[in-house]
């Protein structure tokens, strides 16, 4: 299995093309000058195209992904009713979605062959809106409104369109302000990062009865932190035994051990990482861990190690300026 990294950089509005080899160790491939200030990726489901996010002018834009080595190449683009804070697609790679925090609105934007060519819904009043993340089942989707406390749940019609599901929201506790999420492999549970509080929900997706319902609270944060409380994001690797969190005031990712149904996290430590780490991801082999940090310029690559998941530096490398995402693909 190959796999290649992809950084985004705003401030210097690049991205950055790396080979991840077997050993954790990063090559460089290519850098990209992008058209604007590049901020959330992801890739498609088929692995045939990155998309990015970018602002002032709101769009996104598609780059086809060289088989052999990753390397990216400019190929279409759509325009997109806010600034994109975050986004992702469907798992059939039919639709992409738009959360905007600034907008407060998450939109869809369809796919025709793997490229952009228009919003086809955009819901509005999301005050804060962070993410947008589908269900494994690729039917619900889970939109965070940071500002309102709520993550608000849709039901993706085949058309694209968002209509609201019964209940139509979840609610975390006052302040918590929810924001990046992750799905346990086996469908049954996601985890949902609170930027105000820096804690960690467990959402059991269905009891018997029906009923989605948080069954776990966990803080992320070391027992003497007494600083400003500002997380960030959020992974789980393949396996489902270990899941991440990251902290910006601290600079540190905070490991969890997973049960194996998924439902209980237990805290097992803290890695310091690179200055202000805004977004980081894990590799499809489950073995590394890619941070980024928005005020070092640098990426740090950790290998996991052991049943508890704790991670060991394997190296740095310098990117653009203000480096706040990473996706992996393997190919």
């Amino acid at each position: 299995m190959k796999q290649t990294v992809y950084t985004a950089s705003p401030e210097s509005q690049q991205i950055h093309v790396w080979s991840l080899k077997h050993d954790g160790a990063l090559t460089l491939v290519q850098v990209v000058d992008v058209p604007g200030q590049v901020q959330p990726m992801v890739v498609s489901p088929d692995k045939r195209y990155l998309y990015v996010g970018v602002r002032p002018e709101f769009r996104v834009l598609a780059y086809r992904i060289a088989p052999d080595d990753g390397a990216l190449t400019y190929t279409a683009e759509s325009p997109l009713p806010g600034s994109p804070t975050h986004i992702s697609t469907d798992h059939q790679g039919k639709f992409l979605f738009s959360g905007s925090y600034n907008a407060g609105c998450v939109s869809v934007t369809r796919l025709d062959d793997g490229l952009p060519v228009g919003v086809v819904d955009n819901v509005e009043g999301l005050e804060g809106c962070h993410s947008a993340n589908i269900s494994p089942d690729n039917r619900t989707l889970w939109v965070p409104a940071l500002k309102q406390d709520r993550i608000c749940l849709f039901t993706l019609s085949d058309d694209g369109q968002l209509v609201a599901q019964e209940p139509a929201e979840v609610t975390t506790v006052e302040g918590a302000g929810p924001r990046h999420m992750a799905f346990h492999p086996n469908h049954q549970y996601a985890y949902c990062v609170n930027e105000l509080n820096s804690t960690v929900d467990v959402w059991e997706l269905k009891d018997p009865h029906g009923k989605i319902e948080c069954v776990q609270t966990l803080d992320m944060m070391p027992g003497d932190f007494k600083g400003v409380r500002w997380a960030a994001d959020i992974h789980i690797t393949p396996n489902g035994r270990h899941l991440y969190a990251c902290d910006r005031t601290s600079s540190l990712i905070t490991v969890f051990s997973v049960s194996e149904d998924g439902s209980v996290l237990s805290l097992e430590g803290f890695q310091p990482t690179e200055t202000q780490p805004r977004g980081f991801n894990v590799d499809h082999s489950g073995k590394y861990v890619i941070a980024a940090g928005q005020k070092s310029h640098h990426i740090a690559v950790y290998e996991i190690n052991g049943v508890q998941g704790l991670l060991e530096e394997k190296g740095r490398y310098a990117v653009g300026q203000g480096p706040m995402w990473v996706v992996v693909n393997a190919h």
